[in-house]
């Protein structure tokens, strides 16, 4: 088994865990309003656990994302899909490596109740960063700016779908069909949510409140405020982004980088 094989699986694997854990997401989302919970990845996990084998799934799940975690790792420090050294390459590869450290956490809770029915607070990871953010020096300050990147990230995901630039990287047979335009519009529900995100956590900062962080349970607690069905339409794209992971897994194209690429792409970062 090669090295790139080893990547293609850690890759492939990622995408499908996080595809079942934003299904489990719209999952709650749509059944919140009868069964209560709060419609957000930890909620999702715990809400898992209760059911037959819950622990192993739970278990499984973290693993998974550890893969993921690995593969986001790979694409942001040694630049496997080729973003290269400038502002905007740097840019794309800062989100990869948050989304890392934020699949970290997930990651860790996961296993942390498979194994020992713990594994962190009850908040959500949204929540848990504000409160650290917080406690640093000029932390609001921070938090403003972490929520102003989240909000560019939510617009940068629905660009993504509307321009269908995630098209670079997958090998799809019918790019004008049904697998395409559901790729579209879990992207830009989960860029609606990720922007909602990033204007609670920002308010936070303005408060000086950790507790006002907002969370994907928070964001779509908003949506549900609102009138034409906005809740029901973005639960149901999370469930569509969910499926875009699955797509992922099958038709995305892995590139594993060699010693050599990512030795030249940390001193290209570092000039």
């Amino acid at each position: 088994m090669t090295k790139g094989y080893r990547f293609d699986l850690l890759a492939k694997g990622g995408y499908v865990t996080r595809g079942v854990v934003f299904l489990l997401v719209a999952g709650l989302a749509l059944l919140s309003g009868l069964a209560g919970g709060r419609p957000e990845t930890k909620s999702a996990l715990s809400a898992l656990l209760g059911q037959p084998l819950g622990r192993v799934w739970v278990g499984l799940i973290g693993l998974g994302l550890l893969g993921f975690v690995a593969w986001r790792l790979v694409q942001s420090l040694a630049d496997s899909d080729g973003h290269g050294g400038n502002a905007r390459g740097l840019a794309i590869r800062s989100a990869l490596f948050g989304s890392a450290i934020t699949y970290l956490g997930l990651a860790g809770y996961a296993l942390g109740k498979a194994l020992f029915m713990g594994g962190g607070s009850g908040n959500s990871g949204e929540k848990d960063l504000a409160g650290w953010i917080m406690s640093q020096p000029f932390g609001s300050y921070l938090a403003i700016a972490v929520g102003v990147g989240f909000v560019i990230g939510g617009f940068v995901t629905a660009a993504k779908g509307i321009t269908r630039k995630f098209e670079r990287h997958l090998r799809i047979p019918d790019q004008k069909g049904i697998v395409a335009l559901v790729c579209i519009y879990g992207l830009v529900a989960r860029g609606v949510v990720f922007a909602i995100t990033g204007v609670l956590f920002a308010y936070a900062g303005f408060k000086v409140d950790p507790g006002q962080a907002g969370s994907m349970g928070d964001a779509l607690e908003w949506l549900r405020q609102l009138p034409l069905g906005s809740f029901m339409y973005v639960a149901v794209g999370l469930a569509a982004f969910g499926i875009y992971n699955f797509v992922e897994a099958r038709y995305r194209i892995v590139r594993s980088p060699s010693l050599a690429d990512a030795k030249r792409s940390i001193s290209m970062a570092g000039s």
